[in-house]
C-alpha cells in the first residue's frame, strides 16, 4: 500500500421493518446529509462516490441510478456501483484512493426488504443450473449450516440462544437497532433454528466516508486507519464446501493482517446466530474480544448495508476511543459464500 486511508465519519438510518413511505432515495438522504455533516464536506469535496445494492430487491433494472439523486449527480461526478453488499463498495473505493485516483471518498448502500418475500429473493444467488430451481431459500440454508455444526459438536441449541440473547442486549445501546433488548427464542423457523437465532427483516441505509493521510487527520479527531482488507469467496456449490468452517474468511484475515495482533473488538456479520461460531473459529476470537457491541447483523439486517454497517460500527468506536484496534467483516451469499475482513486501527 503506497497512502494510508481511513475512516474518518460513519451514519446510518434507523432500521425498521417496513418504510412504506419512503422511496429509497428518501431514506438514504438523511443518511448523507448527515456522514458529510460530520466532517464538513459538501458534495463537491468528494472525489469518487460507490455504492451497493441490488436490483433484486428494488424489483427493476439499474435501481441504483435512481438513489444518485440523493448524492447529486450533477455537475458529474467519478462515481461506481456494486450489485454486493457496500462493504465491497468500500473496498472499492479504499483501492481507488491507493492508487492516488482520489483523497477522499464516499461510500453508501441500501436496502429494502420489506416489499418483497426476502427468503424468496435470495434464492436468486444461487446456482441457476441445479440449487434455485429447487427454491432453498436462505433460512433453511442457514439451518443445514446450523445442524452440521451441532453434528459436529461444534455448539448446541442453548449455545446458539445465548449468542442471540447477548447480541440483542448489547443492541440496547443501540439507537438504530430493530430489534432491542429480551427477545425470546421463539419457535422454529426451519430446525435448529428458531426465530431468534434468525435476522430481522427490515430496510436501511448507512454511509462512510474515507480520507488519505493528512487530509484523514484534518477531518477527523481520531481517523480509523484501515490497516488490510481482503476479501474472498467459497465455491459456489454448496455440495463441496465445509459448511462447518469458513476458509475463505480465514484467507481474508490473514491477507488483511488480523493475526499480526490480537484486535480487541469484532464487528461480525453473522445473520444467523450460529454463523457466529462458524466465524469465531475462522477469526481466532476468544472470550478476550467483544463480538457485536453493536448488536450486529442479528440486531437489524438491512441487505446490501449490513456489511457496510459492520466497517461503519468498528471505526465508530475507535473514533469514540472505545477501541484501538477492530476487526470488521462482512459477507455476501448462502453460509457465509462471500467473506470480506478489515482490521481498523486508531493514532496513540
Amino acid at each position: 500500500m503506497t497512502r494510508d486511508v481511513a475512516i474518518v465519519a460513519f451514519a446510518q438510518s434507523d432500521h425498521l421493518r417496513r418504510t412504506d413511505e419512503l422511496s429509497e432515495v428518501e431514506m438514504l438522504m438523511p443518511v448523507l446529509h448527515e456522514v458529510l455533516r460530520r466532517t464538513g464536506l459538501q458534495t463537491s469535496d468528494i472525489g469518487f462516490t460507490c455504492s451497493g445494492s441490488a436490483d433484486y430487491l428494488a424489483g427493476r433494472a439499474f435501481s441504483f441510478t435512481m438513489a444518485l439523486d440523493g448524492v447529486g449527480a450533477w455537475p458529474p461526478i467519478s462515481e461506481s456501483h456494486v450489485e454486493m453488499d457496500g462493504a465491497w463498495a468500500l473496498y472499492e473505493a479504499w483501492v481507488k484512493i491507493l492508487t492516488g485516483e482520489a483523497d477522499t471518498a464516499l461510500v453508501y448502500a441500501y436496502g429494502k426488504s420489506s416489499p418483497g418475500e426476502l427468503r424468496d429473493v435470495l434464492t436468486r444467488q444461487l446456482d441457476p443450473y441445479y440449487v434455485a430451481p429447487l427454491w432453498p431459500d436462505s433460512i433453511a440454508l442457514a439451518a443445514l449450516q446450523a445442524q452440521a455444526l451441532i453434528d459436529a459438536g461444534a455448539t448446541d441449541e442453548p449455545a446458539l440462544a445465548g449468542i442471540a440473547a447477548r447480541s440483542r442486549a448489547a443492541a440496547s445501546d443501540n439507537p438504530h437497532a430493530q430489534l432491542k433488548g429480551s427477545v425470546p427464542p421463539g419457535d422454529y423457523l426451519v430446525q435448529p433454528l428458531r426465530t431468534g437465532d434468525c435476522p430481522p427483516i427490515g430496510d436501511g441505509a448507512a454511509a462512510v466516508i474515507l480520507a488519505a493521510g493528512d487530509r484523514a487527520r484534518e477531518l477527523c479527531d481520531r481517523p480509523a486507519w484501515i490497516r488490510g482488507m481482503d476479501h474472498r469467496i467459497e465455491p459456489h456449490s454448496l455440495g463441496v464446501r465445509d459448511l462447518t468452517d469458513s476458509p475463505s474468511t480465514r484467507l481474508a484475515a490473514e491477507r488483511a493482517g488480523a493475526f499480526a495482533r490480537p484486535v480487541d473488538t469484532a464487528e461480525l456479520h453473522a445473520p444467523f446466530s450460529s454463523q457466529e461460531v462458524v466465524l469465531r473459529a475462522a477469526l481466532k476470537l476468544d472470550d478476550r474480544v467483544r463480538v457485536n457491541p453493536s448488536g450486529g447483523a442479528l440486531a437489524a439486517n438491512p441487505v446490501m448495508a449490513a456489511g457496510l454497517i459492520r466497517l461503519g460500527e468498528a471505526a465508530a468506536r475507535i473514533h469514540r476511543g472505545e477501541s484501538d484496534r477492530a476487526l470488521a467483516h462482512a459477507t455476501s451469499g448462502p453460509c457465509l459464500q462471500q467473506n470480506l475482513v478489515a482490521v481498523l486501527e486508531g493514532e496513540s
